[in-house]
């Protein structure tokens, strides 16, 4: 499980130290991808394959499905750490996220997410100022 928030610096080659509780679970190696809101997620490969047989098993047509792995897939890159504790973010990545210098790094239980600083002090005061509206949600 992963949780908590800490800022990370990005060096010069694109390389990221990830939190060493969180290295001690992603040991076997990484795949990290888009996430949905503008960040990347960051999932051990014991996830990233329960990911895909999880997709792999649902109700979709063959043309959604095809569309869903190249979105998935597609933008995915496999990687692990080297010998102080990096992981280096593809330019794809992080252009797509607008990682810079700085990155926020998240536990979102079962992966993690790689923030640029400013987006991620935007999405963390919407979900703030949504989470008491969604845990209520669910007593319903």
């Amino acid at each position: 499980m992963f949780f908590g928030e800490y800022q990370y610096k990005v060096d010069e080659k694109g390389r990221l130290p990830l939190p060493p509780k969180f290295r001690r679970e992603m040991r076997d190696g990484v795949i990290l991808a888009r996430g949905t809101e503008k960040c990347i997620a960051v999932y051990p490969l014991s996830e990233w394959k329960r990911l895909a047989d999880s997709l792999a098993a649902k109700a979709v047509t063959p043309t959604n499905l095809r569309k869903l792995n190249r979105a998935i897939f597609g933008s995915a890159f496999s990687a692990s750490f080297d010998g102080q504790g990096r992981v280096t973010l593809s330019f794809p990545l992080r252009s797509y996220a607008e990682i810079g210098d700085t990155v926020a790094v998240v536990g979102a239980n079962n992966y993690v997410e790689l923030w640029n600083e400013e987006l991620w002090k935007v999405e963390k005061a919407s979900v703030e100022e949504q989470a008491s509206q969604i845990i209520e949600s669910f007593g319903t």
